[in-house]
């Protein structure tokens, strides 16, 4: 049976010295959490925010706008959050209604306060293997095969998704010489013919495409490590609503060696990263 890569000891960590680094600060960083619209599922991810950073020493603040915001009215708001010296993390809940150009909006926030990592020139930085804000999820995958101490470097890591949130972002980190790292990455994506040909060759296969127990045992090669990206909710042959992953965990947790496990995984080391961003944000602004 595979080993479940828990978050609960990675969260630990990253919290523990989270709070050392907040000392070292001698202030509370802050983050402003700009929330559009009325979305259950962003409003939970949001409020999970707020708790975890009340709890270690993060004052988190939050806008919650109408779902009818026009793109100059946000382009003025994020302006606004740039130029107060107040703030040192900027975080625009995704996804944004469609009416919104999210390419503008990302390019907007200062880089030195994108704490989700997507400014043009935070992944640039990213790209040549420099110091910046990089992507919390693409760093909470890092972070799990980090700590359990699975082995990359020479590894043919096989990514389901090629989003600019996780698939792109979680492929350089892979490739690069940094450990966990020196990856041989393959990156597979909705139009990838015989999907399951390149799954079945991964050492270490990571899903990230946003559809529910996508992954079968079929797809999987024995003893391959499996990392769950996916947060889907479902509602289950009862009538209960749940959240599973990209993942059939039944089917493949007695073939893979290690699964992380939806929920208790990768979203958990995410949130937790965020929040180390905006300590690594502060940290940024004394430098200056």
């Amino acid at each position: 049976m595979a080993e479940l890569l828990k978050a609960k000891p990675v969260v630990k960590e990253i919290y523990t010295q989270l709070v050392h680094d907040i000392t070292r600060l001698r202030r509370h960083p802050v983050l402003e959490i700009i929330l559009i619209g009325d979305n259950a599922a962003a409003e939970w991810y949001v409020s999970n925010l707020i708790k975890n950073g009340t709890k270690y020493g993060i004052d988190v603040k939050l806008r919650q706008i109408s779902y009818t915001i026009d793109q100059t009215e946000l382009e003025n708001l994020i302006r606004e959050c740039n130029q107060d010296a107040g703030i040192d993390g900027i975080m625009l809940q995704k996804p944004l209604p469609d009416h919104l150009d999210e390419q503008v909006i990302n390019s907007l926030i200062k880089p030195e306060k994108d704490v989700d990592g997507f400014h043009p020139l935070n992944l640039g930085k990213l790209v040549l293997e420099q110091p910046s804000l990089l992507p919390c999820t693409p760093q909470a995958v890092i972070a799990l095969l980090k700590f359990y101490k699975i082995e990359t470097a020479g590894k043919h890591i096989v990514i389901l998704g090629r989003s600019n949130i996780v698939g792109k972002p979680l492929g350089l980190l892979l490739l690069g010489k940094a450990e966990p790292g020196n990856a041989t990455v393959t990156i597979c994506h909705s139009r990838t013919t015989d999907l399951a040909l390149y799954t079945r060759q991964a050492d270490i296969l990571i899903a990230a495409i946003g559809k529910p127990e996508f992954v079968k045992a079929g797809m999987i090669k024995k003893n391959a490590v499996i990392i769950d990206v996916g947060t889907n909710l479902i509602t289950d042959v009862n009538g209960t609503d749940k959240y599973v992953g990209d993942v059939d965990a039944e089917a493949v947790i007695n073939l893979a060696s290690a699964l992380s496990p939806v929920p208790g995984g990768v979203g958990s080391v995410t949130t937790a990263l965020l929040l180390a961003n905006v300590v690594k944000a502060a940290f940024l602004k004394t430098k200056k």
